[in-house]
């Protein structure tokens, strides 16, 4: 009796079940990095529809073990990474450039004083530096220098609801993302008015930055024009698109 040939497309349903099981398992020990692999979330898709649960269930457990006191690490000057590296979802060339003579501050929300805030107003409140590492999450890491005004200073002085739940980003290179109050009330988490590279570059977020070591870089959003306060989850652009909203670093 002649054997039939075995091929690997035999196998096909079966290796394919397997490969959805272990991404299931690889997605509940990777945290942050859970829906990183750029893929489409589909209602009608009972796996995607798991792996959303299972990425909101890792923000809910990432946000109960964040240390409102616990600080990321310091460095010194002499390990500042030159050239700091650029990244965004566009290429360098594309980056804004904003005046920042003509710049303003947008807010809304659940703010008491909306008024909008100009670069020179910003650099009369408290200002402070930071040399803290900024962890992408590309699998690659920089340390950089940034300065500006401790983050709860400012929305302590714009009357911001601070019993609200989120604080929402609008950038003007369409970027958009979001975070929770307890980590914009960090004593790390920095609304960045000096930033890595040479004087007069402003590739890397000018004139506005969120600068939040605790969280990986996407989260830390650059050229900000606008700020609001909610308590409605106001996602972002990759949070969107199935990234793990909480991001802790």
């Amino acid at each position: 009796m002649k054997r039939r040939k075995i091929s690997l497309s035999d196998f096909r349903p079966q290796l394919e079940r397997v490969e959805r099981r272990l991404f299931l398992k690889q997605s509940l020990s990777l945290g942050a990095l859970t829906m990183l692999s750029g893929c489409t979330l589909k209602d009608e898709d009972a796996v995607d529809r798991l792996l959303f649960a299972m990425s909101r269930f890792n923000d809910a457990a990432q946000a109960a073990l964040f240390n409102p006191n616990k600080l990321a690490p310091l460095y010194s000057e002499a390990e500042i990474t030159t050239p700091f590296p650029f990244n965004a979802y566009y290429e360098e060339g594309l980056a804004p450039v904003i005046d920042g003579a003509r710049y303003r501050l947008l807010l809304s929300g659940l703010i008491e004083n909306k008024r909008p805030w100009s670069l020179e107003e910003l650099r009369d409140l408290p200002q402070v530096s930071q040399i803290t590492r900024h962890v992408c999450v590309e699998g690659w890491s920089a340390i950089g220098k940034w300065g500006g005004v401790p983050f709860r200073v400012f929305l302590e002085r714009i009357g911001a609801d601070m019993t609200a739940r989120y604080v929402g980003f609008r950038c003007a290179d369409n970027y958009s993302t979001s975070i929770d109050m307890p980590s914009a009330l960090h004593p790390q988490t920095l609304l960045a008015l000096d930033f890595p590279g040479l004087p007069g570059e402003t590739k890397y977020g000018f004139p506005v930055k969120i600068r939040i070591p605790t969280k990986l870089g996407f989260k830390n959003p650059k050229f900000v024009v606008e700020i609001f306060v909610t308590n409605d989850n106001p996602g972002g652009y990759w949070e969107d698109k199935g990234y793990n909203w909480f991001s802790g670093s």
